[in-house]
């Protein structure tokens, strides 16, 4: 009889945030794969726990799956976690699921923290209905067109973002999203943990002169903002671009840009406002 696959949650920060149920799990499993044996252990010996553990993560995952697989076909209990929250966002711990339904292991969820949905939760946002993604690309173009697919949703959504990009990503936002309420919540459950939010992500940014610890971003849904921000039509924003470009020294580009943060627009959405009343005759 084949052995079982436990999901379990782990704290995103403080360590008091598991369940019975998850530490008991923890401690009669008859193995652990975490995705940094490292950190897990620093939980395990804060509780006593001595199971051992295996390595399960992005870079060893294909080799990895045959040896767990192997081993809870022959009845074994095993445990997956993750560095913190909920195993399968952003980490290797859906292959071993997906694997394990496949070859008709039986797959228990121990439930317990997740970032993203605890950033959404004191985001104040609706949260029906939620879109969670993960990383933010770190390639620049990339990221871009990462955030233009965010813009074009309109609900509640979460993501994550390393310290070092965090300052360059709000940028970004800022100039892809416009205004759109955000939430960014630095080091969640820990003793230095933040709340910041504002109508900008390009608001935030002074905010964050040296960014550390571990960051969740919660983005509001479209249409927010509307009653408390009040855009001209077309026409206006064409005719004042038409004003700046004659009164205002510097290109094209920094009059746009100026436009966008005014009226709560990416750049390019003022540059098709331009080249459409352009088109028409205004």
């Amino acid at each position: 009889m084949s052995g079982t696959l436990f999901v379990v949650a782990t704290p995103i920060g403080n360590l008091e945030d598991i369940s019975i149920r998850a530490l008991r799990i923890l401690r009669e499993a008859d193995g652990i794969a975490a995705e940094d044996t490292r950190r897990t252990a620093k939980l395990l010996a804060h509780y006593a726990i001595s199971t051992p553990t295996i390595s399960f993560h992005q870079h060893n995952a294909r080799s990895r799956l045959p040896q767990l697989l192997a081993r809870l076909g022959r009845g074994e209990g095993i445990a997956l976690v993750t560095d913190a929250g909920t195993p399968g966002v952003s980490d290797p711990g859906i292959e071993l699921v997906r694997a394990c339904v496949e070859a008709g292991i039986a797959v228990d969820p121990i439930p317990g923290p997740s970032a993203p949905v605890t950033a959404a939760a004191v985001s104040g946002f609706p949260l029906e209905p939620l879109t969670i993604l993960g990383f933010v690309p770190a390639r620049s173009k990339d990221r871009i067109s990462w955030l233009e697919r965010v813009k074009s949703i309109p609900h509640t959504v979460v993501f994550f973002e390393a310290p070092h990009r965090i300052r360059r990503t709000m940028a970004d936002m800022d100039s892809v999203l416009g205004i759109r309420q955000i939430v960014v919540a630095r080091e969640l459950t820990k003793m230095h943990q933040e709340l910041l939010r504002s109508h900008r992500a390009g608001d935030l940014i002074d905010q964050m002169p040296n960014p550390k610890g571990e960051f969740t971003v919660v983005v509001g849904p479209t249409g927010a903002d509307e009653s408390s921000h009040n855009r001209p039509n077309d026409q206006s924003i064409a005719a004042e671009f038409g004003r700046m470009t004659d009164s205002l020294p510097g290109g094209r580009r920094q009059i746009v840009a100026a436009l966008a943060r005014k009226h709560g627009l990416s750049p390019n959405d003022v540059y098709a406002i331009i080249e459409k009343e352009k088109s028409s005759g205004v």
